[in-house]
């Protein structure tokens, strides 16, 4: 089944702009270094993506 994201996802967290260069970023960002890569099945990894992107987090920090 296709993933349809919530169209009000925009709507649902805040944002502040990122300095001079007019990039706005949620008040809220997702780190996924060490939530990923153990035992959790690949579903509920994409659960807890597709749940976050819902409520407007668009933010996800992939640094190690």
């Amino acid at each position: 089944m296709a993933y349809l994201p919530a169209p009000d996802r925009y709507q649902r967290i805040a944002y502040n702009r990122c300095g001079r260069s007019g990039l706005k970023l949620p008040l809220v960002s997702l780190g996924l270094w060490h939530n990923f890569g153990g035992v959790d099945p690949l579903e509920n990894q994409r659960a807890l993506l597709r749940r976050a992107f819902d409520l407007g987090i668009t933010h996800f920090d992939l640094a190690n």
